[in-house]
């Protein structure tokens, strides 16, 4: 209990120390609209990937749909948020988004999370691609056109609220007993049935809670950059969350932190090398998988990395 209490007081420092850093250099301007817009990105990347991890790196589902839950929280938050205009507003479509996302994740994942490997990422691709035509044709989305003018009530505070929220959440869920059947999945499917796991049960839980926190990303990108339109939300888009996912480690949250920060900033400062920074980019993704081919972190967290007394005994956390 000794060492779980100074793990936990450890995390909530760094929280809180996070919070309140950035939020000085906001307010006394060190951080311009150009770095809150970088912000921005990179919490919304790390709801992504995360959410997206429990499913491909904790619970081993090669999914590629991701964008179209993103392009469901977008949506339906964009539309609430300009009826009601108001941070109530906001707060009402956020929530009724990722509830959305999530009942067309369980609504697919009944039917397809019963395949695996590719036939899965097949079927998760062409729900992506389904989701993003139906906003294409919808009079209430305006088509091809997007949505334009949301009201912006996604800020720094809201952004560090959702993201910290997503990792606490989604890293409970992992190591609760839940949590243990999702990585037994990924580990021997087989062996898990064997087991009485029910499997299918665990795929559609790790993808419906995915979906979820993938539906909160983007009600954040809708009222913070006051557009939306069907083609931001296409397969390039889940190829970009799986890229954070793999680079960071599939299995470490913490990983999928690390990635989704550096991988923003590497793209923020090659802006100014258009030509070359799409290659610049992909060398280092290149490189990095040649030589850590099972990502920064691998399947390990950040606090494997500490050691907690616990008495006399000195225990490291595995």
């Amino acid at each position: 209990m000794r060492a779980l209490t100074k793990k936990n007081l450890l995390i909530l420092l760094s929280i809180l120390l996070t919070f309140g850093v950035v939020e000085a250099l906001i307010t006394v301007g060190i951080i311009n609209s150009f770095y809150e817009i970088t912000i921005a990105t990179i919490c919304i990347n790390i709801i992504l990937a995360v959410s997206l991890n429990l499913v491909t790196g904790f619970t081993g589902q090669f999914s590629l749909g991701h964008a179209g839950f993103m392009s469901i929280g977008a949506y339906v938050c964009a539309i609430i948020n300009m009826h009601m205009n108001s941070t109530v507003g906001f707060l009402v479509g956020t929530l009724a988004g990722a509830f959305m996302a999530m009942m067309v994740g369980i609504l697919v994942g009944i039917p397809t999370l019963r395949l695996r490997g590719d036939y899965l990422a097949i079927a998760t691709l062409g729900m992506a691609e389904i989701i993003r035509v139906l906003f294409l044709n919808m009079e209430i989305t305006n088509g091809a056109a997007g949505l334009n003018g949301i009201p912006r009530y996604t800020n720094w505070i809201w952004l560090f609220t959702f993201t910290a929220g997503t990792i606490i959440l989604i890293n409970n869920f992992i190591k609760s007993s839940h949590g243990r059947a999702c990585i037994s999945i990924r580990e021997d499917e087989i062996a898990a049935e064997s087991m009485g796991i029910n499997t299918t049960k665990y795929k559609v839980m790790a993808f419906a809670i995915g979906g979820f926190f993938a539906g909160i990303a983007g009600a954040l990108y809708s009222s913070y950059f006051y557009f939306v339109k069907p083609d931001l939300f296409g397969f390039l888009k889940s190829i970009d969350i799986l890229v954070i996912v793999v680079l960071g480690g599939m299995g470490s949250i913490t990983g999928s932190v690390i990635a989704a920060v550096a991988l923003a900033l590497i793209s923020t400062f090659l802006q100014s090398f258009t030509a070359v920074r799409m290659i610049v980019y992909a060398a280092l993704l290149v490189v990095i998988m040649i030589f850590r081919p099972q990502g920064l972190m691998g399947t390990k967290e950040i606090t494997d990395l500490f050691k907690f007394k616990s008495g006399k005994k000195e225990e490291k956390i595995q």
